[in-house]
């Protein structure tokens, strides 16, 4: 799976799959971290407009969400600046917070993830977003998601979908994709100030960060047809084991590094 497919599959982003690639040829840790960010614009930007096609991007929790994460997206990148030991500890304690995410969406039952999509064009709106009174209930909770998807994309350079996806699914309820696709719009606005944060601090080495940029545009509109035919259970299944194997990865990469 290459790192386009992976991010509108999941909504998580392909940067998971890129890091290890690009820490292997030679980046620096914080190169690792600010060079796949450029590759997250172009790759959510193809990814969202197949789905804003099908109408599953919820515009009005989008700007909330990447509203507020844009700020803090460019207090992430800096913060990354000045956490010792190149943020390891704190990449552990989100791995474990992804791998508890990533178990209650792959095995939750309930009926606000099993819903199909069919049942959320019931409450679509004449623009093809999901219907007001789910907004209504997002418009509170979408700062704290923003804050948290910013801080993450920034400090980490990620899409902050790893974030978002669950947050939208479980607390906000939406169905899972279009938790993946408004996600998706999301990460595509964070993902520009973090970028031109850790370009001007000089942690984007563009040797990896052009390639990776050009490569996933296919890939992201080859996700999101994926998804977007996906039945709503089987992804639910797919986004929690993605979810699961970035927290395993990461966590116990980070574990050893530490030792």
């Amino acid at each position: 799976m290459s790192p386009g497919s992976c991010r509108p599959c999941s909504g998580i982003g392909g940067g998971v799959v890129a890091k290890p690639a690009i820490r292997g040829l030679g980046a620096t840790p914080l190169e690792t971290v600010g060079s796949t960010l450029p590759a997250v614009i172009p790759s959510a930007l193809s990814g969202t407009i197949r789905y804003a096609r099908e109408g599953l991007v919820s515009w009005p929790i989008t700007a909330r969400v990447a509203g507020l994460g844009a700020v803090f997206a460019v207090v992430g990148a800096l913060v990354s600046e000045a956490l010792p030991g190149d943020g390891r500890v704190l990449m552990i304690a989100v791995a474990v917070v992804v791998g508890y995410t990533a178990a209650r969406i792959a095995l939750d039952q309930t009926e606000a993830l099993a819903s199909s999509i069919d049942d959320a064009d019931h409450h679509r709106t004449s623009s093809g977003i999901v219907g007001s009174e789910v907004v209504a209930v997002a418009n509170g909770q979408a700062l704290v998601i923003g804050a948290a998807a910013g801080i993450v994309s920034g400090m980490l350079g990620l899409g902050g979908g790893i974030v978002i996806v669950p947050a939208l699914a479980r607390w906000v309820g939406l169905p899972i994709k279009i938790s993946v696709a408004t996600s998706l719009a999301c990460v595509g606005l964070i993902a520009i100030p973090g970028t031109v944060t850790h370009a001007i601090l000089g942690n984007i080495n563009w040797a990896f960060a052009i390639p990776l940029a050009l490569g996933v545009i296919p890939g992201a509109w080859f996700g999101a047809h994926l998804t977007i035919r996906a039945d709503e259970r089987a992804l639910r299944l797919a986004v929690g084991c993605v979810l699961g194997a970035v927290a395993i990865v990461s966590g116990v990469s980070e574990i050893l590094a530490l030792i």
